[in-house]
Parts: structure tokens; sequence; C-alpha cells
């Protein structure tokens, strides 16, 4: 298991463009993918889960990927959010 904390930066936090982006990039990874934000946990492959939790500016999530490509899932992800802020 691998899992890694992000302060997100983005101005509108992770509204729709960025939820998808997300979702999209940990779609491509077998890992099971998962996001914790305000001690609520949602599927990273879920656009609806993770559009529900209501991410703002500042917040600060972990990532957790589970399964044979974990380390390069949470690699991947986190190129997305350097390219999200």
């Amino acid at each position: 298991m691998a899992e890694k904390t992000f302060t997100v930066t983005n101005d509108s936090g992770i509204h729709a463009r960025p939820a998808t982006t997300l979702v999209n990039q940990a779609g491509q990874f077998g890992s099971d993918i998962t996001i914790e934000y305000n001690g609520k946990q949602a599927n990273l492959k879920s656009i609806m889960g993770v559009m529900a939790m209501g991410i703002q500016k500042g917040a600060e999530i972990k990532i957790t990927a589970e399964g044979p490509d974990a380390d390069e899932a949470l690699k991947a992800i986190e190129e997305v959010f350097k390219s999200l802020s």
C-alpha cells in the first residue's frame, strides 16, 4: 500500500474539471485508489464520490493506493495535482 497527503491549491478546490482529471488518471491503474478528506473516504475512480466530498482550496487530502501498481498510480496522481495548481 502507498499513500500520500496533498494540499489542494486550485482556487476552486476539487470542482468538476479537476475531479474529472483525477478520476480519469486513477482509472488507468488496476490498484484500488481511495481519497480521504474530512473523515470521509471515496473511491478516486468515482466522479460522483469525489465531487460529493466538496473539497475546497487549502484542504489536506490523503490518497491511498493498494494493488500491483500502487506506487505508479500515486506518482501519476501527484503529477495531476501539480498541474492543477
